[in-house]
């Protein structure tokens, strides 16, 4: 099966490509007889009558005449092609026709062809959006429906420029035509010029219009194929205008690739789908290094399911040291999307071989392998589909990752990034009946971790009478991971939490197992508001903790919305935490100066302020206090040294986990002020 591919953003736009080809000599766009047959075969017979529009010095039709299609008449406006093929054709082929006429203005009887064969004339008639250009094509299929009889069939070879489509779509099932397209992929590939080198090529088409009596169909017909691949019925003129463009989107990405070598620029992005799917099957991204002694030509990298979400994949600077790792000068790394069914590695080999195959550098002869993480496509399964008001849809889902079963939160607006993830562990009943239970001492998401040591900081140190009660706010729920690890592992702290999103409560409590009790309770309201209100009405926490993100993906901030580090937010954080409280917020950004901007607000309000950058990640933590006692970095580290020792021992102390959470010399060393 084919797949029908869309790149994304700038990839698709000819400019891009400027910086590493041009266009060059001259360019055979449309195939020759042997190219063209296969299609040829499937709709027009030995037994048709046989119109060959604008046929000019062609061989089709003498190629076609000698295969047994013995009817055919030739007509073009031009004298000298009319004459020139009556002299090539007058001996071995004297049954065929050659009339000099305007296909404009034919002088032929109503009905009288069963099939109309058009190879490129359409294009070149049609070399504009004017006015005047559209009222000559108006003739010109005025005049081929006319002379064609009712059951026949329209061929054309064309490049279908976005005005031709435009103008197919909406003419020929006007007049009461069935409507395919059928993308010919053995006619895109790079051919040579007059100087011998590769010239762009751009892919082409072949259009069948059937015409039925008028006002026979109900309903306008229109289909699209890529190339043999089973032909899809399409419910709009728009998808099949969509359909069209992918692929002449992506010939221009494919030629710069087989051509060019992409190394010190962005990596190319582009999904495959099937025809009449708007959800993509597959996304690959396209690296190049330079090339070097020990590097293979070319290699395509699957991720299993589930595994898409790593640093390794999810990122272009992780899937540089994926490239740098395989040893490969170009490397496809395809992930997997998710409400898609994979039966197996070899299936989704074979799938994408086409694909594939269109990537590769110019002049690759070897076989393209394949790699991956193990001899399956993992496994994925959704438990359910969902959607929120606030986040849209969602998704709960299990995966297989490295012997473990993990469930997770995705937000499909930006489905590579886990929301909430938690460890499935089973257990086995009284009964001997087994059941799914969430491990409360996994924390999935690494800032969590850095966050707990400050939690741990806030209520073991920072509060003289150690066996009273320390409250924590956490504003951001998500699955409640987080929550349920303070909950379990600071039996000594009191959780209130706030999420603005209701959902998120069903989700956590249904899904990841969030119990709320005296220690834990989870609030539905604004968190802006709920921390104006508790500054107002003068409640305090020793520990107060932002994990919220922004809905909007084009900011260069992703966590926490802008709105969360105003000025005035922070003054009543200050408030609320006291001379000896700490407010810990994960930072999400990949914009410097806006990062910046956000630490520069952070340290007018707060006297004491370090941070921590997580490894090969974006999250940073930044720990803010107004405590005297914390303006060097090695106070900072020696209070943080003892919070992160204590953190370890509590969770062995109550059996969360049997080993360290934290490597204490590690996050003390890359603490910074």
């Amino acid at each position: 099966m084919n797949l029908l591919p869309k790149t994304r953003e700038e990839f698709g736009k000819t400019d891009y490509w400027n910086d590493f080809f041009k266009k060059r000599g001259e360019f055979e766009w449309y195939g020759e007889y042997l190219e063209l047959c296969d299609h040829i075969h499937k709709y027009v017979k030995p037994a048709d009558k046989v119109l060959m529009l604008g046929c000019g010095n062609s061989k089709l039709s003498m190629d076609m005449y000698d295969a047994g299609f013995c009817d055919i008449t030739n007509i073009d406006i031009s004298p000298v092609a009319v004459k020139k093929m009556l002299e090539v054709n007058m001996r071995k082929r004297a049954d065929m026709k050659f009339l000099q006429m305007d296909a404009t203005a034919m002088t032929f009887e109503d009905e009288t062809f069963s099939v109309e064969l058009d190879k490129g004339t359409l294009d070149a008639l049609f070399v504009d959006d004017s006015d005047a250009t559209k009222a000559i094509v108006e003739r010109y299929f005025k005049e081929i429906l006319r002379t064609m009889r009712n059951g026949g069939r329209y061929v054309c070879v064309s490049l279908l420029q976005e005005h031709i489509i435009k103008y197919l779509v909406e003419y020929l099932p006007q007049h009461g035509c069935m409507l395919r397209i059928v993308h010919c992929s053995d006619l895109d590939r790079v051919h040579k010029n007059k100087n011998g080198d590769d010239a762009l090529t751009m892919p082409v088409f072949i259009v069948v219009a059937t015409k039925f009596k008028s006002h026979s169909l109900p309903m306008q017909i229109l289909e699209f194929s890529l190339d043999n691949d089973k032909m899809q019925r399409l419910g709009s003129a728009s998808e099949l205008i969509s359909a069209v463009d992918s692929v002449q989107k992506v010939a221009l990405v494919c030629n710069g690739l087989v051509r060019s070598n992409i190394a010190g620029h962005n990596e190319v992005t582009m999904d495959l789908h099937r025809p009449s799917e708007e959800t993509p099957r597959y996304t690959l991204h396209i690296l190049d290094q330079p090339p070097a002694r020990g590097l293979g030509k070319y290699a395509a990298f699957i991720v299993p399911q589930g595994r898409e979400i790593e640093w390794f994949f999810a990122t272009p600077a992780g899937r540089k040291k994926l490239q740098a790792s395989a040893k490969f000068q170009r490397l496809a790394v395809v992930t997997l999307h998710r409400d898609q069914i994979y039966s197996s590695l070899d299936e989704v080999k074979k799938e994408l071989a086409e694909s594939i195959r269109h990537l590769a550098p110019a002049g690759l002869v070897e076989q393209i392998p394949y790699l991956s993480l193990g001899a399956d496509v993992g496994k994925r399964e959704t438990l359910i589909s969902g959607f929120s008001n606030i986040s849209g849809d969602f998704r709960i889902e299990e995966v297989e990752s490295n012997g473990k079963t993990l469930r997770r939160l995705i937000f499909l607006n930006n489905q590579f990034v886990v929301q909430s993830e938690a460890l499935v562990k089973t257990v086995t009943l009284k009964s001997k009946k087994e059941r799914k239970k969430i491990d409360f001492g996994y924390l999935a998401c690494q800032h969590h971790v850095f966050m707990s040591v400050g939690v741990q900081l806030a209520t073991t140190l920072r509060n003289p009478k150690k066996d009273m009660q320390k409250d924590v706010l956490v504003i951001g729920l998500g699955g409640g991971g987080l929550c349920s690890f303070l909950h379990a592992a600071l039996p000594q702290t009191r959780i209130t939490a706030v999420e603005i999103d209701p959902i998120m409560l069903e989700v956590a409590e249904q899904y990841f197992d969030l119990k709320q009790d005296k220690r834990l309770h989870v609030v539905i309201d604004d968190g802006l508001e709920f921390v104006k209100r508790c500054c107002d009405e003068d409640i305090h926490f020793d520990a107060v903790l932002f994990d919220v993100d922004s809905k909007d993906l084009s900011l260069g901030m992703s966590c926490p919305p802008k709105s969360f580090i105003a000025d005035n937010i922070l003054q009543h954080i200050s408030q609320i935490i006291g001379p000896r409280g700490l407010f810990m917020l994960n930072l999400v950004c990949r914009d410097e100066n806006l990062r910046t901007e956000a630490l520069k607000n952070i340290k007018e309000v707060f006297s004491a302020v370090c941070c921590y950058k997580l490894d090969e990640d974006i999250n940073e933590i930044v720990y803010c206090a107004n405590d005297e006692r914390c303006k060097t970095i090695d106070q900072w580290k020696k209070q943080m040294g003892t919070a992160g020792r204590g953190l370890n021992a509590v969770i062995k102390e109550h059996k969360l986990a049997t080993e360290d959470v934290l490597e204490v010399a590690d996050f003390l060393g890359e603490l910074k002020i």
